[in-house]
């Protein structure tokens, strides 16, 4: 398989271009997969704060890309758009999900009445 995506991007062809753009993001989602499925579920919320992280930084990329008008196709920009509000919403859910997660580890408050009576 990658000899073809070799060849074909050595043509230079836009369809070629599609080919290893859709074999990159297979590929990126089999190795994603497997990286996932082997992680700790103590390790679960320090990935997830990592992935937000990332997800930032592509969210970021998207809105730059959208500021400098690189692309004068609407259909694109549009396209653009709704990604940039997915990866949004995406990482704000995520924050609130690891912050959450976080908080089932800190310890409970004492109430006003368990304080008295330790000072009593």
């Amino acid at each position: 398989m990658s000899a073809m995506l070799i060849a074909a991007s050595a043509e230079g062809g836009g369809t070629s271009q599609l080919v290893t753009n859709l074999a990159i993001l297979v590929l990126a989602g089999f190795v994603g997969y497997a990286v996932i499925s082997k992680v700790p579920n103590t390790l679960h919320t320090p990935l997830m704060s990592g992935t937000n992280a990332i997800h930032g930084i592509v969210v970021l990329g998207g809105i730059l890309l959208l500021a400098q008008g690189s692309s004068d196709d609407t259909i694109t920009k549009i396209i653009l758009l709704v990604a940039v509000i997915f990866g949004t919403i995406n990482v704000i859910g995520g924050f609130f999900v690891t912050d959450r997660m976080l908080g089932m580890f800190k310890g409970k408050k004492p109430s006003a009445s368990e304080s008295r009576e330790e000072q009593a």
